[in-house]
Formats: structure tokens, sequence, C-alpha cells
């Protein structure tokens, strides 16, 4: 019992394991995964989903809104992989698919962590726009309709 308590410490601390919600070495896509995407997520689910995926911003006040894109991971990242229009002056790609998103706003204005509260709403029929690098969703910028994404009109 004494060795497997001795290993396990000792295990830990070689491989520099340490509890924590989400590991510092997150990519800028992970984020981007965890922050918004989520094919199951509904709208009474805000104020849960945000805590617990610790979405706040850098000084841990609420955000004003999160969007969560109703889709596989897979189907997203295809927006910066040949399936979304570029659009070379803001740097941002389209998707030419339309998504559910569920778009999560902060009920009260000056709350913070953990004290944020959300009212969550189903919008259907959404481009969604973001920042690829690497052929990999970043940034997550907007979502419009599709009369609102006319072929290369600045917005």
């Amino acid at each position: 019992m004494m060795l497997v308590l001795l290993f396990a410490t000792g295990f830990c601390k070689v491989n520099n394991f340490q509890p924590s919600e989400h590991q510092p070495e997150e990519t800028p896509y992970e984020k981007f995964r965890r922050q918004h995407v989520d094919a199951k997520m509904t709208e009474k689910l805000c104020n849960t989903e945000i805590s617990n995926r610790n979405i706040y911003k850098i000084d841990n006040s609420c955000k004003e809104t999160n969007t969560f894109i109703l889709s596989i991971p897979a189907k997203v990242k295809s927006i910066c992989r040949g399936d979304g229009r570029y659009d070379e002056n803001s740097g941002m790609t389209y998707s030419t698919a339309t998504f559910r998103i569920i778009k999560c706003k902060k009920k009260h204005q000056g709350a913070r962590k953990p004290s944020c509260q959300y009212e969550g709403r189903l919008l259907t029929n959404r481009i969604i726009v973001v920042k690829c690098e690497g052929k990999l969703p970043v940034h997550f910028d907007r979502d419009l309709l599709p009369s609102e994404s006319n072929d290369g009109e600045q917005l």
C-alpha cells in the first residue's frame, strides 16, 4: 500500500499532473471548441455550461455573450478546410453551410464569477464567422443570417 502511494505521488510529480479544470497547454483550437462547440447544448444549459467550461473574461468578469454552435467538431472545422468563404478585408472565414446556435446573453450588468447568469436563445439558419489558423477555427467572431452575408459586401 505504501509503495503504491509513493509511486502514485512520484508519478504525479514527474508527469506534472495538476488538478485543474483545463490544462494550461490548451491550444487556441481547443479553447475555441471548449467555448463554442456542443451538439447537445440547449437554451436552459447556459449557466451550467459557461460555469463548467470556465468561460469568463480574463479579469474573471462575465462575458456579455457566448455562442454555442450546435454541431459536431468536424463540421465546424470544415469551415477552415475548404467549406468556408475567406474575406480578405476582415481576415475572417464565413461558413457556406448554415448552423443552429445557442446564444447565451448575460442577464445582469456588473456580475462576476461565479454569479454569472445567462438567458439562452436558439437561433437557426445562421452563417458562422470565424478566424482560422492552421486550418482550424480559433475565434468565434459573429453569426449572421444568410441575407446579411451577401457576396463580398463589407458588413
